[in-house]
């Protein structure tokens, strides 16, 4: 016999409510619809500051790939270390290339890295926080204890050891940060979906006759996505930092792909000369992190029933 997570019972008597029509039910999607969402979504701060900045980035990301100001790849070692002109917006680096073209294309690896890491993070710990909390007992054990496991080998950890075995690169860093990510929404999962195994409506799923993957799908994963869109935007900041961090220590994006964080590397030795060379990437991905934390912040404030009544 399957073993059901606990639930509250219905009533002796009272007949069960069908599961399709539960006031709970594809909550954290219907949050999305309606003008009511949108009305107090512009009435968010944080919400219209970090949608803006996360707009801008995508919107450098997009533009780099039809046009840049100069090419990224060229350099003009005759033109190096030029200041910011009419010519070059925001000056040229030690290789004479144009730092806003590396700044617009270098928002293309940090998305690129970003999409790609927390993708693998969402889709297999929220897998595995769902079999667990479906599942409970041994699965729920063991797949808990190797989420604890892996949370103790740091996405740049993880990176230096891929690197020693398969060499630097950014599918190593994407790799690293993606493993990173699974513990952690593996256990917001769990405990979001036991909450909702908890509830009513899922004992009367129950009760019509319905089984565990078939109430995970149509009742537990609507009702916890909310949660993991949130979670997913602060993760998709983390995992920015992360690629810069990676890159600035030469593990991540290699050249003669442009990376912020290898940007920031190359000018640290010319603080001194041309203090601006770091300025631009400092601030780009200070920005594109701020922009998605107040976005993550603005959506929990939105799709929390909680916040939303206050």
């Amino acid at each position: 016999m399957t073993d059901w997570p606990s639930s509250t019972t219905a009533r002796e008597g009272a007949a069960p409510s069908t599961p399709e029509t539960t006031p709970g039910a594809l909550s954290g999607v219907v949050a999305f619809r309606g003008p009511g969402f949108w009305r107090r979504a512009l009435r968010h701060r944080s919400f219209v500051v970090g949608g803006a900045l996360t707009l801008l980035l995508l919107a450098a990301a997009a533009l780099s790939l039809v046009w840049t100001p100069w090419s990224p790849y060229e350099m003009d070692l005759p033109g190096k270390m030029q200041p910011p002109s009419a010519a070059h917006w925001l000056g040229t680096d030690a290789f004479g290339r144009d730092v806003a073209s590396l700044l617009l294309v270098g928002a293309r690896a940090s998305i690129l890295v970003g999409v790609i890491a927390v993708g693998i993070g969402l889709v297999a710990g929220t897998a595995l926080g769902l079999l667990a909390a479906a599942r409970r007992g041994w699965v729920e054990e063991t797949i808990m204890r190797l989420a604890d496991f892996s949370l103790a080998f740091p996405a740049i950890l993880s990176a230096i050891m891929l690197t020693a075995v398969f060499g630097a690169g950014i599918v190593n860093a994407i790799v690293a940060i993606g493993i990173y990510n699974i513990p952690t929404f593996a256990r917001l999962t769990r405990a979001s979906a036991k909450e909702v195994w908890a509830r009513e409506y899922v004992a009367a799923a129950r009760a019509c006759g319905k089984g565990p993957l078939a109430i995970t799908l149509q009742h537990v994963l609507p009702n916890i996505s909310a949660v993991l869109i949130v979670q997913v935007t602060i993760r998709f900041a983390i995992a920015i930092l992360a690629e810069a961090a990676l890159s600035y220590l030469g593990l991540g994006t290699q050249p003669p792909q442009p990376s912020w964080g290898r940007m920031l590397s190359e000018a640290q030795t010319l603080m001194f000369q041309q203090p601006l060379l770091a300025v631009f990437p400092g601030v780009a991905i200070a920005l594109a992190v701020l922009g998605l934390n107040l976005l993550g912040d603005g959506l929990r404030d939105l799709l929390d029933p909680r916040l939303r009544a206050r």
